[in-house]
């Protein structure tokens, strides 16, 4: 068999989604060059690995068994070239993340550095709700989670970052309802919101009942990117963190609306299981965070403060 660790790849990929689409997506391949490579795949073994049922695609059992086999020679082939690079005097091995979707807009600052120092680290993030990420934190998927509401329920330890300020947000389109009062407002204005699970949502959702509106126009979408291009679009209105929305505000495609009560204001942490070990990799990134979050901060945040 001449089979390559890069078909392997390919295989357990489509295993783990059930779906060549999916697969081609994370690994940024389209997908018929993953279908021919599947289909090499399959030429080196007499008993199929995927079946197609009306249109959707199964994995066999034997298929499975390949695909937990390909896991373990990638993980040996990983094991291989942290081994080299740590023989050499270099940090290596894996860092995993969930974050919530909005720190998406952060995270990257907090790392790119200390990944470029660091060639030997390879870096998993999944950007999701605050409830999956809370989840992955506590079912121990992740070494970190980066979350602007703290869990309550878990023994957690953290690094804080920077505020994360949440404002009332309307596109151009939007503006001329912004002459009326607050009341009516958010009370006769399309309103759109986070889905359940969304730490934005919940506070935004707070704010509301605080102020005893009658929200009688609701939209709801599944991420931050989502909401922010339907009030651009003038859509509707929200509630929403300003930190996604440099390039919007300096272009004058979004506008802040002046509410009492926002700036709703968290804080972003990174956070860790209390009872975690962490790997020399995870010590070494909360180090550099530590030393570095400042400036990382003051290079790249600084135009909040204009808000």
């Amino acid at each position: 068999m001449n089979y390559t660790l890069h078909q392997l790849k390919i295989f357990l990929k489509i295993f783990e989604n059930q779906s060549i689409t999916k697969a081609s997506e994370e690994l940024h391949l389209t997908q018929p060059a993953v279908s021919i490579q599947l289909r090499n795949f399959q030429d080196q073994f007499s008993i199929p690995l995927t079946e197609v049922v009306g249109r959707k695609l199964y994995v066999t059992d034997f298929g499975k068994e390949i695909a937990l086999a390909a896991e373990k020679i990638l993980k040996e082939v990983d094991e291989i070239n942290y081994k080299t690079l740590a023989y050499k005097g270099e940090l290596v091995g894996k860092l995993k993340f969930s974050i919530v979707s909005t720190g998406k807009y952060v995270m990257p600052y907090m790392l790119s550095n200390f990944m470029s120092q660091n060639k030997g680290v390879d870096l998993i993030i999944d950007v999701t709700n605050k409830a999956q990420v809370i989840e992955s934190l506590e079912l121990n998927k992740v070494d970190f989670a980066m979350v602007s509401v703290l869990p309550k329920k878990l023994n957690i330890e953290r690094v804080e970052l920077m505020q994360n300020k949440l404002y009332l947000i309307a596109g151009k389109r939007g503006l001329n309802n912004a002459g009326l009062t607050k009341k009516k407002l958010f009370e006769q204005s399309p309103l759109i919101y986070r889905e359940v699970g969304s730490a934005t949502r919940v506070a935004m959702e707070q704010f509301i009942i605080k102020n005893k509106f009658d929200v009688r126009k609701k939209i709801e979408l599944t991420s931050n990117e989502a909401v922010k291009q339907a009030v651009i679009a003038g859509l509707g209105f929200s509630i929403m963190p300003i930190i996604g929305l440099k390039n919007e505000l300096m272009n004058n495609d979004a506008q802040i609306i002046p509410v009492k009560g926002l700036p709703i204001i968290t804080k972003w942490n990174i956070i860790w299981l209390k009872s975690k070990k962490l790997s020399p990799t995870a010590k070494a990134f909360l180090e550099y965070l530590r030393s570095e979050e400042e400036q990382v901060i003051k290079d790249n945040f600084n135009w909040i403060d204009a808000y």
